[in-house]
C-alpha cells in the first residue's frame, strides 16, 4: 500500500474573518454573524449565531448560540447579516491556491478541504507544504486557517482542531495513544454529545475504551456507526481525497413532453409538482443539495427559455422545489401553450455540509420539526444513518477501500521536528 500524506486546511471562523478582511476596522473587535439583527424585538430573540471572531469567543458567544443571549454575554459585540457572495469568492480564492499544490482537493464545505499531497514532495516536506499555504492564504486573502498533517482523512481533520487559530499540527498514528485515547469520546470528531453518552452506558468513556471497544457491544447500540468509529478510534479511514465527490453531480434535473399543448396554468403547476418530486428523489439519492434552481420551458413553436435563481438555502425537498420552480416558471412563462417543462438542481453541494440561513422564516418552520428531528437523530446513532429515510433516499452503500500500515509516509517525520503552533 502506498502511504498517504493528506492535509485538512480549515479556514478559523470564516464568515468573521472574511469580513475582518473586507473591514480591518473590524479586527480586533467581538464579531457575530447572525441573520436577524434586529434590535429590541421578538425577531431578534430567534437569531442564531452562525459564528462569531476569537474575540467574541473569548466573552463565551458560540456558533448556534441564540443572539440575545450572545449580547448579555458581550453587549459590545459588532453583530453583521451574513454576505454569502463575499464568503463564495473567498472559499473560491483558498480553493484556487490549495489547487497549486495540488490536483488532489476535495472541498467539503464552504470553508475547508482535503488535501493528497504524497506526491507533491519536490514541493517541500509536509510541514513545509502546510506553513506555506497557511502564510499565502494569510498574506494574500487576510484569512486565518490551521492545518492538519496526518496520514488520512481522520487523523488530518482531527488535528486541524487541536490548534486554533493559525495552527499546525502533525498526528501521526503512534501518536493516537497518547495523543487521542485519553481523550473523552465527545471530543471525538463523528461522536456527538447523545453518542457519547450512549458510549457511556457499555463503560466507554474514552477514545482509548472506544478503541478497544466490544465490537458486538457497539454494533448493537449504534449500528454500522458503532464498528466505523471503533476503527477511527484506531485510526484507521482508508477513505480517499476525491476531488470529485461534489462535482461529479454538477446538475441534477428532469424534464418531460408534454401529451399536448398546455396553456392552462394549474395543469402546468401539476407537471412542476411532478417534476419537482423526480427532482427531489433523485438529489436525495445523492445525499446533495441544490444551491440554485433552474427552469426549461419550451413552447409549441419549440421556442425555448431557461430561467435561473440562486437560493439562500441549499435545497432537495419536494415542496421547496415545487415552490420555487412555480416562482421562476411565472416569471419566465409569456401565456403560450407549452409542449415541454423541465426543472434543473445546480451548484450541488454535500448534504452533510449545506448550510441554512436560520432566517426570520426558515427558524418558525425548522423548531417545528425539532422533536421529529431530534427522534430520526436518535434513531440513527443507535441503529446508523440509513436506519430511517425518506422515500427515494435509500442508496447502496458503497465499500470502502481497505489497505493497511501505521508508517506516515515511510515515517517522514522523523528527521523533521514538530511545529506545532500555539494558538493566538
Amino acid at each position: 500500500m502506498a502511504y498517504k500524506v493528506i492535509l485538512h486546511v480549515d479556514m478559523n471562523a470564516f464568515y468573521a474573518s472574511v469580513e475582518q478582511a473586507y473591514d480591518p476596522s473590524l479586527k480586533g473587535k467581538p464579531l457575530a454573524i447572525c441573520p436577524v439583527i434586529r434590535e429590541k424585538s421578538d425577531e431578534e430573540r430567534r437569531g442564531i449565531i452562525v459564528t462569531c471572531s476569537y474575540e467574541a469567543r473569548k466573552f463565551g458567544v458560540k456558533t448556534t448560540m441564540p443572539l440575545w443571549e450572545a449580547r448579555k454575554l458581550c453587549p459590545q459585540m459588532v453583530v453583521m447579516k451574513p454576505n454569502f457572495e463575499r464568503y463564495r469568492a473567498a472559499s473560491t480564492g483558498m480553493f484556487e491556491l490549495l489547487r497549486q499544490y495540488t490536483e488532489l482537493v476535495e472541498p467539503v464545505s464552504i470553508d475547508e478541504g482535503y488535501m493528497d499531497i504524497t506526491e507533491s514532495f519536490t514541493l517541500g516536506s509536509p510541514i513545509e507544504i502546510a506553513e506555506s499555504i497557511q502564510k499565502r492564504i494569510l498574506e494574500q486573502l487576510d484569512l486565518p486557517c490551521s492545518i492538519g498533517i496526518a496520514p488520512n482523512k481522520f487523523l488530518a481533520k482531527t488535528a486541524s482542531d487541536m490548534r486554533k487559530p493559525l495552527g499546525i499540527t502533525i498526528l501521526r498514528k503512534r501518536d493516537i495513544p497518547e495523543v487521542l485515547w485519553p481523550l473523552n469520546t465527545n471530543e471525538m470528531h463523528g461522536v456527538g454529545k447523545k453518542t457519547a453518552e450512549k458510549l457511556k452506558t457499555i463503560g466507554i468513556h474514552t477514545i482509548g475504551d472506544l478503541a478497544k471497544g466490544n465490537e458486538i457491544q457497539l454494533k448493537s447500540l449504534l449500528g454500522i456507526n458503532g464498528l466505523r468509529i471503533k476503527e477511527r478510534a484506531n485510526g484507521i479511514d482508508f477513505r480517499l481525497v476525491d476531488p470529485e465527490s461534489v462535482s461529479e453531480f454538477k446538475s441534477i434535473g428532469n424534464s418531460t413532453t408534454l401529451p399536448r399543448d398546455i396553456s392552462n396554468q394549474q395543469e402546468l403547476f401539476k407537471v412542476l409538482d411532478s417534476l419537482a418530486e423526480t427532482v427531489s428523489t433523485r438529489l436525495r439519492r445523492k445525499t446533495v443539495m441544490a444551491s440554485a434552481l433552474a427552469i426549461t420551458i419550451r413552447y409549441k413553436d419549440r421556442k425555448t427559455i431557461t430561467k435561473s435563481m440562486k437560493l439562500l438555502n441549499p435545497i432537495n425537498h419536494h415542496e421547496d422545489i415545487s415552490k420555487f420552480a412555480k416562482q421562476l416558471f411565472l416569471k419566465a412563462w409569456n401565456g403560450d401553450p407549452v409542449r415541454l417543462l423541465g426543472i434543473t438542481g445546480n451548484d450541488l453541494v454535500e448534504q452533510d455540509h449545506a448550510y441554512k440561513q436560520l432566517d426570520l422564516f426558515s427558524y418558525e418552520k425548522d423548531a417545528k420539526k425539532e422533536p421529529l428531528l431530534k427522534t430520526l437523530s436518535s434513531l440513527r446513532e443507535k441503529y446508523g444513518k440509513n436506519i430511517i429515510e425518506s422515500a427515494g433516499t435509500h442508496r447502496d452503500e458503497q465499500s470502502e477501500n481497505v489497505g493497511t500500515g501505521t508508517s506516515f509516509n515511510k515515517d517522514f517525520l522523523r528527521s523533521f521536528p514538530d511545529k506545532n503552533k500555539d494558538e493566538h
